[in-house]
C-alpha cells in the first residue's frame, strides 16, 4: 500500500526532539512556506472553484463546506466568518463538521470514516440544486466527506474537493478538485500543519474573491461591514472617509443618517458602489 506523502517522514525534522528551541520553532514555521507554494500551484482550480460559488451566490444559492478533525473545523470557521466580514446572512456560508458541533472542541477521529453519516448530513442541511459543496480532507480518503459530496452531487449541487493528496477519493469525486501539495509534516502525519494552513489559504481566497465578485467588497474594502464593536465602528468611519475623501465628522453625520451602514451613506452622497 503506498504511504500518502502527509503520511510520510519529513527528512529535515528526523531529529526534531534534539533540536534547540529556537532551531525547533524556524523549521515548524518556516515548513508553512509549502503550504503558500501549494495553494498558488491551485489557483487555477480554486479560480474555478471561486467562478461556481459567485455564480451560486448570485442566483440565491449557498456555499457549504463539509470536513473532519482539523479540515472540518477550518470549514466552520471560514464560514463563521463571513456574516461579520461581508454582511450576508448566516445561512449563505455554512460549515458541517463530522459528529456535530461537539467536534469543534473535542476529537472525534472515528467521525470520518462514516460515509452514511456525510451523506444524512448534507441531507440534513437542505441543500438543493445550485449550491456548491467544498469537502475538506486533507488525507483526501475521508468517507464521510466522499459521502457529502456523492450525497450533493445526487442534488444536483456544484462539488469542489480539497486535499493534500493526489489521486485520492475527494479529487476523483469532486467536480472541481483543487490539489494542494504540501508533501510530508514535520511532525510525521500531523496535518493540522502545514496542510491545515495550506487549507485555510484556500478557504479564505475562495469566499474573499466569490464575495467581491458579487459586489461584497467596494475596491479593497469591506462595504457591508456591520459596527458591532467599538473597533468596526471606527473601521466602519475609516472606510467613509476613504471612500468619499471627507473628514471624519461628515462621516460620521452621513452614518448617523444612514442607520451606520456604509452602502447607504456612500450611495447617499452621489457615489455608485458595486452591486450587491
Amino acid at each position: 500500500m503506498n504511504t500518502p506523502k502527509t503520511e510520510m517522514r519529513n527528512p529535515l525534522s528526523m531529529h526534531m526532539d534534539r533540536m534547540n528551541t529556537e532551531d525547533m520553532a524556524r523549521l515548524v514555521i518556516t515548513a508553512n512556506h509549502e503550504a503558500v507554494r501549494a495553494a498558488e500551484d491551485a489557483a487555477p482550480a480554486i479560480a474555478r472553484a471561486v467562478d461556481a460559488i459567485a455564480d451560486a451566490f448570485e442566483n440565491g444559492h449557498r456555499l457549504i463546506y463539509v470536513g473532519a478533525g482539523t479540515s472540518g473545523r477550518l470549514g466552520v470557521i471560514d464560514a463563521a466568518e463571513c456574516p461579520p466580514t461581508f454582511g450576508v446572512p448566516y445561512d449563505m456560508v455554512s460549515g458541517i463538521i463530522a459528529g456535530g458541533k461537539e467536534r469543534m472542541f473535542r476529537a472525534g477521529e472515528n467521525e470520518e470514516d462514516k460515509y452514511e453519516n456525510g451523506c444524512q448530513a448534507i441531507k440534513a442541511h437542505g441543500i438543493t440544486a445550485g449550491d456548491v459543496v467544498v469537502g475538506i480532507s486533507a488525507a483526501g480518503n475521508a468517507a464521510y466527506v466522499v459521502g457529502a459530496l456523492e450525497e450533493a452531487q445526487k442534488a444536483g449541487c456544484v462539488t469542489v474537493g480539497l486535499t493534500c493528496n493526489d489521486g485520492t477519493a475527494v479529487l476523483r469525486v469532486a467536480d472541481i478538485p483543487i490539489l494542494t501539495d504540501t508533501g510530508a509534516e514535520v511532525l510525521t502525519g500531523s496535518t493540522r500543519l502545514k496542510a491545515g494552513t495550506a487549507q485555510k489559504i484556500v478557504l479564505n481566497t475562495l469566499t474573499t474573491c466569490a464575495m467581491a465578485k458579487t459586489g461584497k467588497v467596494y475596491e479593497n474594502m469591506m462595504i457591508n461591514l456591520s459596527p458591532s464593536n467599538e473597533k468596526l465602528k471606527k473601521r466602519v468611519i475609516r472606510i467613509v472617509t476613504e471612500i468619499l475623501q471627507c473628514e471624519e465628522e461628515e462621516a460620521i453625520k452621513r452614518l448617523n443618517d444612514n442607520q451606520w451602514k456604509i452602502r447607504n451613506a456612500v450611495e447617499a452622497a452621489g457615489k455608485e458602489t458595486p452591486k450587491c
